[in-house]
């Protein structure tokens, strides 16, 4: 099996707003802001095949589906579907993907579900050969969202993910699409339901999976998250997300199991460290993935 880091549109967003209490003093020097007090930011993905004798791919980024004004407002760079390129560039089109794994229906992680908008026309979906795989607790709260994060939703796309008769809804570890290739776990503290996907490694020691990738959506944006303090604005529940975080830093260390980041945009993988004083970090870090195996 072999892995690829896939880039999709990228995003500028406030800084303090992605770095939640945390002084600037502070993120500012992981992270620098423009004039608007914006950082930038990655929506990437992960490409992984054969898994399961499968193509599979790890979200979808933003896309391209926003009008104008609204692609503005949220600062997205590009107006072309850049995961498409991104995917034609290693290989793919997106007919070629047999499952999508969802951590969540976030417009900035299933945005690139839908095809680049054009004037008068409706939401179109992607991927006509693939399974849509979504956490079940996450999709009852895409149905019926909370006000808080109910412009974090794409309004069209969970009708049109059930009309597909493509969709799996997941409440245990293992999906009936991906089988024991792929082990999911779950997290509240950004969204209810967020499921975070490890692509389970060949080495067993002590009875437990060792090696291996887990996609870290945003549980982890990027490396300056890992710091378990650091959280973000849009969280639902900061201090529960930090114990959410810490319980999977230190699974993830023990079993030498890498983290894939989906938004930062100079690191796609890296391994967990822990230093003297118990603070982790990463290392090893990679920047893009081509074609590599799951074991390197």
């Amino acid at each position: 099996m072999k892995l690829w880091s896939l880039l999709g549109n990228s995003q500028k967003l406030d800084g303090g707003a992605m770095f939640g209490n945390a002084p600037r003093a502070m993120w500012e020097k992981w992270s620098p802001p423009d004039a608007e007090n914006r950082i930038e930011l990655a929506c990437r993905a992960l490409l992984a095949q054969p898994l399961n004798g499968k193509t599979v791919l790890f979200e979808t980024g933003i896309g391209a589906f926003f009008e104008p004004k609204l692609r503005a407002r949220f600062g997205v760079q590009e107006d072309r579907h850049v995961l498409l390129d991104s995917l034609r560039a290693a290989g793919f089109s997106h007919e070629d993907v047999d499952v999508v794994v969802l951590s969540h229906l976030h417009f900035d992680h299933a945005g690139g579900l839908l095809a680049p908008w054009q004037d008068g026309r409706p939401p179109e979906l992607l991927f006509p050969n693939a399974t849509f795989i979504v956490g079940a607790e996450h999709w009852q709260r895409a149905l019926k969202p909370h006000p808080r994060d109910r412009a974090s939703f794409i309004p069209e796309l969970q009708p049109l993910l059930e009309s597909s008769r493509r969709l799996e809804l997941v409440s245990g570890e293992y999906s009936h699409a991906l089988g024991d290739a792929v082990r999911f776990s779950f997290s509240d503290g950004h969204t209810p339901g967020l499921m975070l996907a490890e692509i389970v490694g060949a080495e067993c020691i002590d009875g437990q999976l060792h090696g291996g990738v887990v996609f870290c959506a945003d549980l982890i944006p990027g490396r300056s998250w890992v710091h378990v303090p650091i959280t973000m604005g849009y969280d639902r529940n900061a201090e529960l997300l930090i114990d959410e975080k810490r319980a999977f830093l230190e699974d993830k260390l023990v079993r030498n199991v890498h983290l894939f980041f989906t938004h930062d945009p100079g690191c796609a993988l890296a391994q967990v460290t822990r230093d003297e004083k118990g603070k982790f970090g990463v290392a090893h870090e990679v920047t893009e993935l081509h074609a590599r195996p799951l074991a390197a």
